[in-house]
C-alpha cells in the first residue's frame, strides 16, 4: 500500500539538497553462512541477476552495471520502462530472467538477446535520489516507503519486496524453491555506496563464486569448442589459479564464450604458477591429452561448486554464465563469515508473497534493436538474420527486423496453414520498392533440414524442388529471405492433389473498397443459402479473400469448377460492378471474380502475412459482421496485427476443418440457379 504524498514529503525534507548525482557506486553486501534471526533486520529475495543503478532525470535514462557499464542497449525493454517514469531518480535494483513462476535464472539472464528469450524483470530495492533530494541517509525502512510510492511498478519494473520473516524458514523456502539466496537488510541503515557493509547480509543456498578466464582446454580426439575452462583470482597482483570448470556448457554457449575471449588471447600463461591441466589423479589416472590457448586475465564468470579444498580450488565446480557486470580486478575469494559473529537469534514470520509471476510467456521480439547480424535457435536450427537494419517499408520506417519480428510472434497462429505446404518465394531483398523477384526452384540452395517437395519443369525440362514449410524455424527462413509476403499452395505434400480449401478472390480494378465489401457479403449470403460455411479475410492489399474449407477431401478440379459456379452465382447478383472474364482487357475496370486461383500451384498471400505495400498491411481474418462499409485494408497491419491476434484469437481456424459435403452443395447451386 502506498503512503499518502504528505507523508512522502515529510520523509523527503529529512533528506538533502543535491544536485543530480552522475555517477554512484553501489553498496555492498556481506555473505554470511546462515540467515540472521535477529530484531530489526528486514529479508528479501537475492536476486541471480545483474545489479544495476538507474538514472532518470528530465526524460534521460542511463542504467548501469558495477563496473559502471551501461545497460541501455542490452536490456532495452528495462531502458524503454523507465523512460515512461515521470520522475527524476536514481534507484537501485536487480535485472533479472524469469521462468513463468517467476524464479530468476542466471544462465537465461546471460542467454538474452531479445524477448523471446525470457521475461526480464527489473526488481527495485532502493532509492538513493529523488526529485532534488539525497535520501541515503535516510533509515533503509523510510528508503523503502519513498521507493514504494513512487517506483512506476509494471510488466517489467517490480517492487522486491521486504519480509518480516524467520531467516531460517524464509532460507528454506527460497532454498526449496530453487532460489539462489536471501538478503537480510538492517532496518535502520544507510545507504553507503562502495562499501562492502555488514548492516546488509547475503546469504546463499548454494555455494557460488565469482572468477577470471585465464585459459581452456582442448582434449585430444575432442569435437567440443573447448574443454574446460581455467580459472583464477588476484592475490594482489599476482594472479593464482583456483581450478577449472568443465560443465555447464551447451554447444552454443561454448561458442559464445570463445568469440569473448578471443580478444585476450596470449601467448603468455597468466598464473604465477601454470595450472597442471595435463595431470593425472586419483579418478583419472589417464586423462586425455589436453591443449591450452592462454587469456588474458580480463574476463570474469560465474561458478557453482561443492566447497573449497586447502589449497583454495574449487571442488566440483559448474559454469553459470559470464558476468560482464565486474572487473576482474574487484573480484574476490568470498567465504561466509559465522553469522554468530555478527548477530544473535530471533523469530518472526514470513507474512508477504515471495515473487511475482509473470504468467504465461508472452512472444515479443526475438531480434535485439542492436546487432545488425544475430544468429538464433529456433526449433533446434542456428538462423544466421543478417542486414537487420535495411529499411523494407519507407515511409512507416519499419525494417527487416521489425518484419522478423512481426513473423516471430505471429508464427504459432500462422504456421497451421502453411504447415506442409510447398510455397512459391516472392523475394524483396531491398523493400517494397527494390528489385523483387519470384523463386519456385530451391534445389540445393537450402540447408538440408529444410524440406522440399520435387516438381518436374517442362520449360526446361529439369527436376526442381518447391520448399516447403513445416514449422516454425523454416517459416523464419523463408522471412528472412526476404520473402515479405508468404504465399503457400492451397495443398499439402502428403495430399497435393487434394486443396485444405477452395478460394473466391474478389480483385477489384476501377471499384471501390465498398464495393468489395458488398461483393463479399453477396458471396455471403449466396454460401449461406446454400448451406455452406465461409470465411473472409483481408488481402492485404486492395481485395477480399472469401476461404471455403475442403479438408483435403476433393480435387483442384473440383475445387475450381465449384468456384465457378458461386462466380456466377455473385456475378449474376451484382453485374454492374464485377466480372468474371479472365482476360483484364474484357472485364471494362470491373472487379473480377477469381476463381481460377483453386488450381494446381496457385498461391495467395496466406493468413496473417505481411504485404509489400504502403502501411506495411497484414492479411488479417475477419469476423463476417466486420465485413460492411467503413473497413480499410489499412486497418490491419505489422503495427496491430498483434494486438488484435491476442485480442480475437486465431478466428480463421475453422478453415482448416472436415470440408463441407461438395455434393449437396452443388445440389442446391443447380436448383437456385
Amino acid at each position: 500500500m502506498r503512503s499518502k504524498q504528505s507523508d512522502i514529503e515529510a520523509l523527503l525534507k529529512k533528506g538533502k539538497h543535491c544536485k543530480f548525482p552522475e555517477e554512484i557506486k553501489p553498496m555492498l553486501a556481506t555473505l554470511v553462512d546462515k540467515p540472521v534471526e535477529d530484531e530489526g533486520w528486514l529479508y528479501e529475495i537475492k536476486w541471480d541477476g545483474y545489479r544495476a543503478l538507474s538514472y532518470i532525470n528530465n526524460g534521460k535514462v542511463e542504467i548501469k552495471s558495477r563496473n559502471n557499464k551501461s545497460f541501455n542497449e542490452k536490456f532495452y525493454p528495462v531502458f524503454d520502462a523507465l523512460k515512461k517514469w515521470n520522475r527524476n531518480a536514481v534507484v537501485d535494483g536487480e535485472i533479472v530472467v524469469v521462468n513463468e513462476k517467476g524464479i530468476p535464472d542466471f544462465s537465461d539472464l546471460q542467454a538474452w538477446r531479445s524477448e523471446a528469450d525470457g521475461h526480464l524483470n527489473y526488481y527495485l530495492f532502493d532509492i538513493l535520489w529523488l526529485d532534488g533530494i539525497d535520501v541515503m541517509g535516510l533509515p533503509l525502512t523510510e528508503r523503502r516507503e519513498i521507493l514504494r510510492s513512487v517506483a512506476p511498478v509494471n510488466d517489467i519494473i517490480k517492487l522486491s519486496e521486504n519480509f518480516d520473516a524467520t531467516g531460517k524458514e524464509f532460507f528454506e523456502l527460497a532454498d526449496k524453491m530453487g532460489l539462489e539466496g536471501i538478503m537480510a537488510k538492517k532496518a535502520t541503515s544507510h545507504y553507503i555506496p562502495d562499501l562492502r557493509t555488514k548492516d546488509w547480509l547475503k546469504i546463499k543456498t548454494e555455494k557460488r563464486q565469482e572468477a577470471i578466464i585465464g585459459g581452456y582446454t582442448k582434449n585430444e580426439g575432442s569435437s567440443k569448442p573447448f574443454s574446460a575452462l581455467l580459472l583464477g583470482l588476484f592475490d594482489g597482483n599476482v594472479f593464482r589459479s583456483l581450478g577449472t570448470v568443465g560443465t555447464g556448457f551447451s554447444i552454443n554457449l561454448q561458442k559464445e564464450i570463445l568469440q569473448k575471449l578471443k580478444p585476450y588471447e596470449t601467448k603468455t600463461c597468466p598464473f604465477v604458477v601454470p595450472p597442471e591441466y595435463n595431470k593425472p589423479s586419483r579418478f583419472r589416472p589417464n586423462p586425455p591429452k589436453a591443449t591450452v590457448t592462454w587469456i588474458k586475465p580480463n574476463v570474469v564468470c560465474e561458478i557453482s561448486y561443492r566447497e573449497l579444498t586447502k589449497d583454495g580450488s574449487i571442488r566440483h565446480p559448474s559454469f553459470k554464465g559470464l558476468r560482464d557486470d565486474k572487473n576482474a580486478k574487484d573480484v574476490i575469494i568470498e567465504l561466509p563469515i559465522k553469522i554468530d559473529n555478527i548477530i544473535k537469534e530471533d523469530e518472526t514470520l514470513i507474512n508477504k508473497k515471495m515473487i511475482s509471476s509473470p504468467g504465461k510467456k508472452q512472444r515479443n521480439t526475438f531480434l535485439n534493436p542492436k546487432d545488425e547480424q544475430q544468429t538464433r535457435n529456433i526449433g533446434g536450427h542456428d538462423l544466421k538474420f543478417t542486414s537487420l537494419s535495411k529499411i523494407y517499408w519507407p515511409k512507416e520506417k519499419v525494417c527487416k527486423r521489425d518484419m522478423l519480428n512481426y513473423y516471430y510472434q505471429a508464427a504459432p497462429y500462422m504456421v497451421p496453414y502453411y504447415k506442409d505446404k510447398p510455397q512459391t518465394l516472392n523475394r524483396y531483398p531491398h523493400g517494397i520498392n527494390g528489385e523483387t523477384f519470384y523463386q519456385k526452384d530451391v534445389k540445393g540452395k537450402v540447408p538440408g533440414w529444410i524440406k522440399t517437395f520435387p516438381y518436374h519443369s517442362y520449360a526446361d525440362n529439369r527436376d526442381k524442388e518447391f520448399l516447403v514449410i513445416t514449422d516454425e524455424a523454416s517459416l523464419l527462413y523463408v522471412a528472412a529471405l526476404g520473402c515479405i509476403e508468404i504465399n503457400p499452395w492451397s495443398s499439402k505434400i502428403q495430399t497435393p492433389d487434394h486443396p485444405d480449401w477452395c478460394i473466391i478472390d474478389l480483385d477489384p480494378d476501377k471499384n471501390t473498397f465498398n464495393q468489395v465489401i458488398e461483393a463479399s457479403c453477396v458471396t455471403k449470403k449466396i454460401l449461406d443459402a446454400i448451406g455452406v460455411t465461409s470465411y473472409c479475410k483481408t488481402s492485404g492489399s486492395t481485395g477480399l479473400h472469401i476461404y471455403i474449407p475442403f479438408g483435403s477431401k476433393y480435387t483442384y478440379e473440383d475445387s475450381k469448377e465449384f468456384g465457378r459456379a458461386l462466380a456466377k452465382l455473385i456475378y449474376a447478383e451484382i453485374p454492374k460492378y464485377t466480372s468474371i472474364e479472365r482476360k483484364v482487357a474484357d472485364r471494362d475496370g470491373k472487379m473480377y471474380i477469381d476463381f481460377l486461383q483453386n488450381r494446381p500451384q496457385a498461391t495467395v498471400a496466406g493468413p496473417y502475412s505481411l504485404r509489400p505495400k504502403p502501411g506495411a498491411p497484414v492479411s488479417m481474418p475477419l469476423h463476417w459482421e466486420e465485413v460492411k462499409k467503413g473497413l480499410k485494408i489499412t486497418d490491419f497491419n505489422i503495427f496491430n496485427a498483434m494486438d488484435r491476434l491476442k485480442s480475437e484469437g486465431d478466428i480463421f481456424k475453422g478453415v482448416l476443418g472436415k470440408g463441407i459435403d461438395l455434393t449437396k452443395a452443388l445440389k442446391k447451386i443447380e436448383s437456385i440457379s
